[in-house]
């Protein structure tokens, strides 16, 4: 039966990501004046009489415990709709100011915030004249004369520390593609450079991915298989060629850590395609077909947390992508489940692209929805969601909140396409995304996934 869902329609009472008045808002400003930041600012998107602004302010001074941002347009441009910050303009000049979530800035920390705004089509330069707490953003610090000189008596490292341990290879470089959430938190290697081992039976998968030794292991062939196998840390699992297939059954991350699976065929899984659950983190999931499976293509719960979904493709299939398993499980799950999910292919499955609870931000852009049947993203339970740059074709529902039973968390939708789709649901703000990407320009997104998303696309 298709599952019961539940669109909730927001009233006047909820919170916007957005305050705009004629005249400037007054926002507190925070405890002491920075004493050195840097702004980086670019333009997301540009259409007639539109455009998005993304602005990254790095704090260079002291720890900041408030915030407020200022600069000027020089060309007439307006501020329509922003995200991650108060913001207000008066004149040429916009003020914004922390969200309060936001509101704590480290020294080196950077926080990013953006808008959408309007232009005059003749020209849209960038702002000039940043300041943030009053003091200019030039790129430098102003140090505190106060502050005394290292010690030169500190003594050099301890030379009967220990070297690392031999038998275990280093972990290699992070992987050319790797975007999002998995870059964070030390970074997502897999095997990095371990031996290879090439497995061709369940017996031997199993016995793989089950080690405690790092490892790169390519799956050739067809593997029939029953259940879920459980994969260990440091772990690579790569599809040898365009036809390496897992059936039957699937791969379950248990609170290990830094694992990679790449072009692999899943089908006819009788649990999970993927679950990864248990505080797992450092996952990278990509460039992978899902069909005809009994649950979850990709299934990620319990605490889970610095992940990436890109560039897969699932079809024939019910449903793909739960983040989030419960709406009771907060005391686990809020903090954590932020998943970076870009560029895969949702081609005419019906639904979880992904359903959402609890993980902020989470980021959903440059995705294709092709012909989904029951609805696309799903944000509920204090979730906050930042659709992006996605192309939604004969999609009816695109993306809204609350689902079944489960109450409406945050999301946040720009610069998205559509044809033949509805207009989606929106509403609430979400956290800074704090990583850089490439966003697709969302009119290509089609081509591009199509051409790129699932297996046989990486040369493996």
């Amino acid at each position: 039966m298709p599952a019961t869902r539940r669109r909730l329609t927001l009233v006047t009472a909820a919170v916007t990501t957005i305050a705009l008045t004629g005249a400037a808002t007054a926002i507190a400003t925070a405890a002491h004046a920075a004493t050195g930041c840097r702004v980086d600012y670019t333009v997301g998107a540009q259409w007639p009489g539109g455009f998005t602004g993304n602005i990254t302010i790095t704090n260079l001074g002291d720890p900041l415990s408030g915030w407020t941002l200022r600069w000027s347009f020089t060309a007439g441009q307006q501020v329509v709709q922003g995200w991650n910050a108060e913001l207000s303009q008066s004149g040429s000049t916009v003020t914004a100011g922390d969200a309060g979530w936001n509101g704590n800035l480290g020294t080196n920390a950077s926080t990013s915030i953006g808008f959408n705004g309007s232009w005059n089509n003749s020209a849209n330069p960038a702002p000039v004249d940043f300041t943030l707490n009053g003091a200019a953003c030039t790129g430098g610090t102003n140090p505190d004369p106060t502050t005394p000189p290292p010690n030169p008596t500190t003594p050099p490292p301890d030379p009967t520390t220990p070297p690392p341990d031999p038998t275990t290879p280093p972990p290699g470089p992070t992987p050319t593609g790797i975007v999002g959430w998995a870059t964070h938190n030390g970074g997502t290697t897999g095997g990095g450079n371990a031996g290879t081992t090439t497995v061709t039976t369940a017996a031997a998968l199993e016995s793989a991915v089950s080690s405690s030794s790092p490892a790169v292991i390519r799956v050739s062939g067809t593997i029939n298989c029953s259940g879920m196998l459980r994969v260990r840390s440091n772990k690579t699992i790569l599809g040898a060629g365009n036809s390496a297939t897992i059936s039957g059954c699937g791969l379950n991350i248990n609170g290990d850590r830094n694992v990679i699976i790449r072009n692999i065929n899943f089908r006819n899984w009788n649990d999970d395609a993927i679950n990864v659950q248990e505080s797992a983190t450092n996952i990278w999931i990509d460039h992978n077909n899902f069909t005809n499976g009994y649950d979850g293509a990709v299934d990620i719960k319990r605490g889970s947390d610095y992940i990436t979904v890109s560039w897969n493709r699932v079809f024939g299939h019910d449903k793909s992508m739960l983040l989030g398993h419960s709406d009771s499980n907060a005391g686990q799950d809020v903090g954590h489940l932020r998943v970076t999910y870009h560029h895969n292919w949702f081609d005419g499955s019906n639904q979880r692209h992904p359903r959402v609870r609890f993980g902020n931000p989470v980021h959903v852009f440059n995705n294709y929805y092709d012909g989904v049947t029951g609805y696309g993203v799903a944000s509920t339970v204090n979730a906050g969601v930042l659709v992006e740059g996605n192309y939604f074709e004969n999609t009816d529902d695109p993306y809204h909140l609350g689902e079944g039973s489960s109450g409406p968390g945050s999301l946040v939708a720009r610069n998205n396409h559509f044809v033949n789709s509805g207009n989606g649901q929106t509403g609430g703000s979400v956290a800074a995304i704090p990583y850089g990407y490439t966003l697709t320009t969302p009119s290509q997104v089609k081509s591009v996934v199509t051409n790129g998303a699932g297996t046989g696309k990486i040369g493996l």
